[in-house]
């Protein structure tokens, strides 16, 4: 478990005279310290300070305004950058990232190489940061913030605690105050001392996250991004920056993950390029394909459509040093014999078509028509994203460039109607909404004998009626009023599909007429 701290002390990087650095934000009415570098922290300065007492103790000190979002996008992006060394990364607080290492520090020269490699890049990059390296979350959040960093192993756990102040455990201020004012100052304080007491004075989180720090209790993190089921990398020692070359990387990778893709009987059906460029910055490309795949070229196509619809947000730089392909998202692979003129599959061509297309202009670029179960006309067909339709969720994920698929209302569909039913009872293009019409009928309940619709005033000479269709109870709810459904057809031959929402009662509003449809 290894754990980065770091304040804003690169801004001293190129001073080595500088003055003490210190980032002021207001809180409340009052202007506190909220960041401050080693020089700051050496003479005593502490988080939370107000600011003109921190003059009084150093005139020299250089405030500089606090920006939080700023400040939250540098650690958004350097969690990015420590994707490089585990998939694994969590951020914690303001100014901290925890990395779970497990089955990863071997590749990168051990424990202490790896801690020394990610503070001197991060140095390379202006950042300066602390860093511990421990078997558990909490003894190494205590070194980095508290102690001096460094590897720790498991039989010093309690040698490194002790002389740290019981701040270290991840107290907060409300329990810091009186477990001091007892003079329980240090960690080392609490380890002769019997817990049940200590439990019903305190609480039981001070004994919590000893034991969290000392490795007794088990304290996982959460990954701030999901964990690809299946990647696979290229370090590489001249850095690449044409679309040609990565594209020639990925359909490598690609090939590199088939052999995991086959032993799971699976294909992928979300895929995620990383590229990791050498100034510190990944761009994240997602892609999603409309049926499970093994096949590199295919995927490789998918990520060159992906490369060319965000090629002006691409910027290589000096070059990409790490190229990642990872599978997010797999689904049983159906193996199919292919035919000696034309694949099996008769879908293949019309599926490889879809994946260019919402590749290039995004998954709300290409819709298909649904039927979903409902009697209410304007229900019964709608449009979705084809990659919704085809995996029967969210189809693109997230990330650069990409978006999440969403369904769609459509302006005109065609009611599916039931099998017993003439395919004339319905109309071939209906009004999203229904737009109002003024009738006028003989008697209650019978059907209008003139109707004015945009303007145009229509005389109807026969008609086919009513049809009742009742509102859904359980989706629109119990006082939504039933419609009446008539076919009508006027004296110029031309065919409408209207509608009286409502009954005629004494004590009720009076129904309104609709024009819901066209026949052709």
């Amino acid at each position: 478990m290894a754990r980065a701290r770091w304040g804003r002390s690169w801004l001293s990087k190129g001073r080595p005279d500088h003055p003490p650095i210190a980032f002021a934000g207001r809180s409340g009415t009052a202007v506190q310290i909220a960041f401050l570098d080693r020089e700051a922290e050496r003479i005593g300065l502490t988080r939370g300070q107000g600011v003109a007492e921190a003059r009084a103790i150093c005139p020299s000190l250089d405030v500089l305004p606090a920006d939080p979002a700023a400040d939250r996008a540098l650690l958004e992006a350097l969690a990015d950058w420590c994707d490089r060394y585990t998939p694994l990364v969590a951020l914690d607080g303001d100014d901290g990232l925890h990395l779970d290492i497990t089955g990863c520090a071997h590749l990168h020269g051990g424990e202490r190489a790896l801690l020394d490699g990610v503070l001197s890049s991060l140095f390379a990059l202006g950042i300066e940061a602390r860093g511990a390296i421990s078997s558990s979350v909490g003894l190494s959040w205590a070194a980095a913030h508290f102690g001096d960093g460094g590897v720790i192993d498991t039989d010093a756990a309690q040698e490194t605690l002790a002389p740290l102040p019981v701040a270290a455990l991840r107290l907060p201020e409300a329990v810091v105050g009186p477990l001091g004012r007892v003079g329980l100052k240090t960690v080392g304080d609490l380890f002769p001392l019997p817990r049940a007491p200590l439990a019903r004075r305190f609480g039981p989180l001070p004994l919590l996250r000893l034991d969290q720090a000392l490795g007794l209790e088990d304290e996982p993190i959460s990954p701030r991004l999901p964990v690809p089921m299946l990647s696979a990398e290229r370090r590489l020692f001249d850095t690449v920056r044409s679309e040609d070359d990565v594209l020639a990387l990925t359909a490598h990778l690609a090939g590199t993950l088939r052999e995991g893709l086959e032993r799971r009987g699976e294909g992928g059906r979300l895929f995620a390029l990383l590229l990791f460029r050498v100034d510190g910055r990944v761009f994240r490309i997602h892609a999603a394909t409309s049926t499970p795949l093994r096949d590199p070229q295919r995927i490789a196509l998918v990520f060159r459509e992906r490369l060319a619809a965000v090629h002006d947000d691409l910027d290589a730089g000096y070059g990409f040093e790490i190229v990642r392909l990872c599978v997010l998202r797999s689904e049983a692979f159906e193996a199919v014999q292919e035919g000696f003129c034309a694949g099996a599959d008769g879908n293949g061509p019309l599926s490889a078509f879809a994946e260019r297309v919402v590749a290039r202009f995004g998954p709300e670029s290409l819709f298909a028509v649904t039927l979903p179960e409902s009697h209410v006309p304007e229900r019964v067909a709608h449009l979705v994203s084809v990659l919704e339709l085809w995996e029967g969720g969210p189809g693109a994920g997230e990330g650069l460039g990409a978006g999440a698929a969403r369904p769609a209302k459509s302006t005109s569909a065609q009611d599916r109607p039931p099998k017993d039913r003439p395919l004339g009872d319905r109309p071939l293009r209906l009004f999203a909404p229904p737009e109002p019409v003024e009738t006028v009928a003989g008697v209650p309940e019978d059907a209008p004998k003139t109707f004015r619709w945009r303007r145009s005033f229509h005389r109807i000479t026969r008609t086919e009626g009513p049809e009742r269709i009742a509102a859904e109870w359980w989706i629109d709810g119990e006082d939504q009023p039933s419609r009446d459904y008539f076919r009508v057809e006027d004296d110029a031959g031309r065919r409408f599909w209207l509608f009286r929402e409502g009954i005629y009662r004494d004590d009720a509003a009076r129904p309104r007429w609709f024009i819901h449809g066209v026949f052709a």
